[in-house]
């Protein structure tokens, strides 16, 4: 416990499933968490849930594809509690989403919310950080973003995840000596991205024998990898990818 203490940190998408594993565990370690999430009844609920165990949260509704978005919620969060120590970009569109795997609607929706919308964070929080001398920025990619053939129906979903893995690299790289890490998780098979339409596809086509553990990892399993990440522990880590896959792209 307190892996985190003193520590404020900026969560989107965490509303549900893996975001919202992360919002409660970084509270549970200390952090004063940001709820960021475009459904309000959600991020409010998570935020609940934080106060009611003895956390510290304040929920933002936050639409990451609006640069004007961006820069209220986090003008807001250092208003409020005098700094932003850690970014994690977590919201995002499944590519089982989209009906039509070539369309060009699904391919503009998820390049915009999975690739732009990690940009403009980034974009936003770089300055705060460097005014407090420092940060660490997670995005949450996936190993779409790393192989193909990982379940991903549209391309742009393996597009946009390629591309916050090489972003982050770049984001890495050119900060590093300012202190500021920025590395990538990169998730396989998890609820709630897989929808259960998803799981009965994907049992029926024996994806789930591709994975060593044989099995779809937990939302819990990869909020521990975050938290190890976003935390000083990994302080000498930085432009790294993370994969919380169950082993599945090692074969």
């Amino acid at each position: 416990m307190g892996r985190l203490d003193g520590k404020v940190a900026l969560i989107t998408g965490s509303g549900n499933g893996q975001g919202r594993a992360e919002a409660n565990l970084f509270a549970r370690e200390g952090a004063k968490v940001a709820v960021a999430d475009i459904q309000d009844a959600d991020g409010l609920r998570v935020e609940a849930e934080i106060k009611e165990a003895g956390g510290e949260a304040t929920f933002y509704h936050l639409d990451v594809t609006s640069p004007e978005a961006w820069e209220q919620v986090v003008g807001q969060i250092v208003a409020t509690y005098g700094k932003l120590d850690i970014l994690v970009n977590n919201a995002g569109v499944s590519g089982s989403s989209q009906e039509d795997l070539m369309g060009e609607e699904g391919w503009d929706l998820l390049m915009k919310v999975n690739a732009k919308g990690p940009f403009l964070g980034i974009r936003c929080v770089v300055p705060r950080m460097l005014e407090s001398g420092g940060g660490s920025i997670v995005n949450i990619s996936s190993t779409s973003g790393i192989v193909g053939g990982m379940g991903a129906r549209h391309p742009a979903y393996s597009a946009s995840k390629g591309g916050v893995r090489l972003m982050t690299k770049r984001i890495a790289s050119k900060y590093a000596k300012q202190n500021i890490r920025c590395n990538s998780v990169h998730p396989g098979m998890m609820p709630p991205m897989t929808t259960a339409k998803d799981t009965n596809r994907d049992a029926a086509t024996g994806i789930y024998d591709r994975i060593p553990m044989g099995r779809s990892g937990r939302v819990e399993e990869l909020a521990n990898a975050v938290l190890f990440i976003a935390s000083d522990e990994a302080s000498y880590i930085t432009g790294t990818e993370l994969i919380v896959d169950g082993g599945m792209t090692c074969i």
